[in-house]
């Protein structure tokens, strides 16, 4: 499978947008700064996914509450209430992308440095937690 200078382009544009998202969070929520990394994120993920696939993603019937959680904090947060907005937008990625992270938590524990942090006592019981794992 070929990557796509399109996917290539979603994948600078979605590294652009989480070094934005990171640096307003650090700058104590700067809005313009999350305002530009939520809208390269968001341009990134249509890029490497595609428009089509993009939309029908978004506007799934068991989806739809995230999706409008998500989207409802982006627009909360371009109206200038930053730490509401996040709040909001970090509820609809929980519930958009819930179902992901046992996956990428998986993924994570074959990767050889991280698995040593994932392996430590308070983190693997996260972990486990999250994946639903009972292990004793």
């Amino acid at each position: 499978m070929e990557v796509t200078n399109a996917q290539k382009l979603g994948v600078g544009l979605g590294s652009f947008g989480i070094f934005f998202i990171l640096l307003g969070i650090l700058l104590l929520f700067d809005k313009g700064l999350l305002a530009m990394g939520n809208l390269f994120c968001l341009a990134g993920l249509g890029c490497v996914m595609g428009l089509e696939k993009t939309c029908s993603f978004f506007l799934q019937p068991e989806r739809k509450m995230g999706a409008a959680a998500f989207l409802g904090g982006i627009f909360v947060l371009l109206c200038g209430y930053p730490f509401i907005g996040m709040i909001i937008e970090a509820y609809g990625f929980v519930a958009l992308f819930g179902g992901f992270i046992p996956m990428a938590i998986s993924f994570l524990r074959q990767v050889p440095v991280i698995s040593l942090l994932l392996a430590m006592p308070g983190i693997s019981d996260l972990c486990d937690s999250l994946t639903g794992n009972k292990q004793n």
